[in-house]
């Protein structure tokens, strides 16, 4: 069982950022919602602040983390557990630090983008929450 986290990070304007896997690591190409993974003694709430200042360059609160949804999803190596919280208040500006590419999108044009099995179901519930 693996156990990540990931982030649902909204804009003023309703749009949603993704940033695409970069390349040298498993799933390269396909766009995400910013995140990783617990580490050991972390609560969900820390290893996303961690994950989106190591990530993104940006400041979260677990105060403005809304818990969302979850995927639950076999990969064929392990399986893998994935709450998703979402964010509308941040302080600092994003700046990718991993060399990923970022993009805003509204969650309905997240269903064209390519993006790992389990992150699809997660789409539907961010579409009707926003």
């Amino acid at each position: 069982m693996l156990l990540v986290v990931a982030c649902a990070l909204v804009d003023p304007e309703g749009r949603v950022l993704v940033a695409q896997r970069p390349s040298g690591k498993s799933m390269a190409g396909l766009w995400e919602f910013p995140g990783g993974k617990i580490e050991r003694g972390e609560t969900p709430e820390a290893a996303l602040i961690r994950e989106l200042k190591e990530e993104l360059s940006i400041d979260v609160t677990a105060a403005c983390l809304a818990p969302l949804s979850f995927a639950s999803h076999a990969y064929d190596a392990f399986h893998l557990l994935m709450p998703l919280y979402v964010c509308r208040k941040w302080g600092g500006q994003i700046m990718p630090r991993e060399g990923q590419a970022v993009t805003w999108k509204k969650p309905r044009q997240l269903f064209d983008m390519e993006m790992p099995p389990a992150d699809v179901p997660l789409i539907a519930a961010l579409r009707d929450a926003i």
